[in-house]
């Protein structure tokens, strides 16, 4: 049985299906395909706001691996999905282990109550599916 019909037709939509072996590689793929579709816009704010999200996990104080952290910890805690996919992946590229991710995500688990749960959840999928490519250290 189904709870509603927003949660049917996200479980009947290919990018929502839950243990979809493609989930990280169809996340990647519209990822790269709106964003190519925003920089079309040709406006010169989106431009200026990407280019600033960029340049802000550049390294400066704080180096470029511990802001990817945080940026997954903030994106919990804001329970931004795809936000949590993308820094998620950046973590794996970053060199951070799993145990890494999930103590970071306790932080965000603290920090935004027990909302944050359904999102951790998700969190922890992608793990799974990073750990499956071999993208993820143990």
């Amino acid at each position: 049985m189904e709870c509603c019909g927003a949660c049917s037709y996200l479980l009947k939509t290919h990018r929502y299906q839950v243990n979809s072996v493609s989930k990280l590689d169809d996340f990647r793929a519209e990822r790269q395909r709106m964003n190519e579709k925003i920089m079309g816009l040709d406006h010169l704010g989106v431009k200026r706001f990407f280019n600033l999200d960029t340049n802000t996990y550049r390294d400066g104080a704080l180096d470029g691996k511990t802001k990817e952290l945080l940026g997954l910890v903030a994106s919990a805690v804001l329970r931004c999905n795809d936000c949590i996919d993308y820094h998620l992946e950046q973590c794996a590229l970053a060199g951070y282990t799993h145990a890494e991710i999930i103590d970071a995500l306790n932080v965000a688990l603290i920090v935004g109550g027990s909302i944050v749960i359904p999102h951790f959840r998700h969190a922890v999928a992608t793990l799974e599916q990073l750990q499956e490519e071999g993208s993820l250290k143990a």
